[in-house]
């Protein structure tokens, strides 16, 4: 029922931004501007942590075995975040800071997320790493 609720909310929020010009998010007033702004920031979050999944399933090629086994804890993270904040925004159900608060909670746990990436499968033994270290 939450996985409906969530996919309600993206569909009505991003029909409602697609026509409209981008937002000053640094003046953003009004709920719907500020969900958009928070929508922007976790699509942002959401490439870097794509960069380095990248990163780290390209660097680890040649072992089958790990690359299944962090696509797998990926898509298992990806079940977690949705259904952790898919509560956050049932928490926040009555009031209009419903949606940010659900895009906050994701972007949050993506850079979270972003960081373990690196720090699990993209430093060497030496501390050396393909990709710096990033926000979380």
């Amino acid at each position: 029922m939450n996985k409906m609720i969530s996919l309600l909310f993206a569909f009505v929020s991003l029909s409602a931004f697609a026509t409209d010009a981008a937002p000053d998010c640094q003046n953003a007033t009004s709920t719907m501007e500020i969900n958009q702004c928070a929508l922007l920031q976790l699509e942002m979050a959401e490439a870097e942590m794509y960069r380095y999944l990248d990163a780290a399933l390209n660097d680890h090629e040649a072992d089958a075995s790990l690359v299944e086994s962090i696509q797998l804890a990926q898509e298992a993270w990806e079940g977690y975040r949705e259904a952790h904040c898919d509560a956050v925004y049932t928490q926040w159900r009555d009031g209009t800071i419903r949606g940010v608060m659900s895009l906050s909670c994701k972007k949050q746990l993506t850079q979270a997320r972003t960081h373990t990436l690196w720090a699990s499968f993209l430093i060497t033994m030496e501390g050396e790493s393909s990709l710096p270290e990033p926000e979380h």
